[in-house]
């Protein structure tokens, strides 16, 4: 039997005077929280919330947050995530998928009418959290006995293929998961300040953020959205030891802090980490000479809890690549048919282990189609391997362009847009074509005060890559689309 919320209780009766969650001026010590968790789970029960029922969480990184997501947990609850930018159709469609009957959100009409469409409770969360729910509300000693299989969180895949899918993943997949993040990739402690501005609602931001850091008694500090100059500014305030970011945040940081007044001190990190998409070697290296910080990248997936590989911090580093499988976990590259491939060979990144989630909510088809006889995971992520057993992201394989039967792969390109002192972002895309069946297409945004033309941008790309790999199309653009977690949206790219 198990409950990943006893991991905030083991902490709160260790550390109580610790401080568990920092946002700006507000502070709560693993004690505050513990007990806010608590009175949450009983004002839970008082709405008619048990065991099984499934709680939806659409809110910012605010403190109301993990107190919300803990009582839940702590009654047996399963916490549904959701982007608090969501609009009422997609509200309304996560709300009635997965059955919730009760949903946190910040007031707003777009959540009122999904609600009533749903038939869920709207809870809203006022700016200053839910401190009046809880007042009069005495906290629930005990915290539900789960079984490790028994699903505790619920989160939506992004539908780029299709209707949104909710992975389960399990109160075992979190902690194992958390467990190998911050003991043997992170080594988190209480002399630890994790830099929380992912999104808690993403699993890379609940797992290896929120989840790690209160199971091992460090400090979490959030900004509710990202913005690279508030980061900079946090990081230097609160002595930040590790950050957590997608390959954007650090582009965005970079350009921040050349436009400050002066040089921001980040010497307090003692390791960056780097997931969601693949990172630009340029920008990495660029950030790691800025900054004089480590970037470890990894590699995972929402049905993968995230974790599934990574750089580790005690073996030899490779930039670009993904690394090595973690503890629990173990990959291979598979052909269409399946079949293994050689070293070398690009193939599809299959993935087996504990952090494997349980399946897709109430779709037994889709959970078959992704998750062989044996449990492999089928990610749809191309890569190669090398002698060492390092991964190397080649695309995604719904992102591979075939120009004239000959495969790009849009990483490829970016990398050496990346490299042109100008370009602060880039991404490349299929086009349709006539002739070739896709064009490639770049997308690129210039760093504030550089210059380039479209056709210094192809001719540079077209000096380093085969004759067939240069994008033909340039568009220079002010910002490119990213989601929640700043990931290049390149969907929408395409849609252009």
């Amino acid at each position: 039997m198990t409950n990943i919320a006893r991991n905030l209780s083991a902490t709160a009766g260790e550390h109580p005077d610790q401080p568990a969650i920092v946002l700006d001026e507000h502070r709560l010590t693993y004690a505050e929280l513990e007990e806010a968790a608590a009175r949450m789970a009983t004002w839970l029960a008082d709405q008619g919330v048990g065991a099984g029922d499934r709680v939806a969480l659409m809110l910012p990184n605010v403190p109301a947050f993990p107190v919300i997501y803990y009582g839940a947990l702590r009654l047996g609850a399963i916490v549904v995530p959701m982007n608090p930018l969501f609009k009422r159709r997609e509200i309304s469609f996560y709300l009635s998928d997965c059955g919730a009957g009760i949903i946190f959100a910040m007031p707003g009409e777009e959540a009122q009418a999904a609600a009533e469409e749903a038939g869920a409770q709207l809870v809203p969360v006022a700016p200053e959290g839910v401190d009046a729910l809880l007042t009069d509300v005495e906290p629930q000693q005990d915290v539900a006995e789960r079984e490790g299989s028994d699903t505790a969180v619920i989160l939506y895949t992004s539908g780029t293929t299709g209707r949104p899918k909710g992975a389960e993943l399990t109160h075992d997949n979190l902690q194992t998961n958390q467990h190998a993040t911050a003991a043997t990739l992170l080594h988190l402690s209480t002399d630890d300040v994790v830099m929380g501005c992912l999104p808690l609602f993403h699993v890379f931001g609940m797992t290896c953020g929120m989840n790690a850091a209160f199971a091992n008694g460090s400090t979490l500090t959030l900004i509710p959205r990202f913005d690279p100059a508030k980061a900079l500014e946090v990081i230097e305030r609160d002595k930040v030891t590790v950050f957590e970011g997608v390959p954007t945040m650090y582009g965005a940081m970079l350009q921040a802090a050349g436009a400050a007044d002066r040089a921001p001190d980040l010497s307090s990190l003692r390791t960056a980490v780097s997931g969601g998409s693949s990172m630009p070697v340029e920008v990495l290296r660029r950030f790691e000479e800025s900054f004089d910080c480590v970037i470890l990248e990894g590699y995972g997936l929402s049905e993968t809890s995230p974790v599934a590989s990574f750089n580790h911090p005690d073996a030899e580093r490779k930039p670009g690549s993904i690394g090595t499988p973690i503890r629990g976990v173990q990959m291979k590259l598979v052909d269409p048919e399946g079949s293994s491939v050689a070293e070398g060979e690009i193939g599809e990144i299959a993935i087996r282990g504990e952090a494997i989630m349980k399946g897709y909510w109430e779709q037994p088809d889709a959970t078959d189609d992704a998750i062989d006889d044996d449990g492999w995971f089928y990610s749809g992520d191309l890569a190669t391997r090398d002698d060492d057993g390092y991964y190397v992201i080649v695309d995604r394989k719904k992102d591979l362009i075939i120009r004239g039967g000959m495969n790009i792969y849009p990483r490829e390109v970016e990398e050496v847009l990346y490299e042109h002192s100008a370009v602060a972002e880039a991404a490349v895309v299929g086009v349709p074509h006539e002739t070739y069946g896709e064009e490639v297409a770049a997308y690129v945004v210039l760093a504030e005060g550089q210059e380039a033309s479209v056709e210094e941008l192809k001719n540079f790309v077209k000096d380093q890559v085969a004759p067939y790999k240069y994008p033909r199309h340039v568009h220079l653009i002010d910002a490119l689309p990213k989601g929640a977690t700043g990931k290049i949206l390149k969907r929408e790219l395409k849609d252009r």
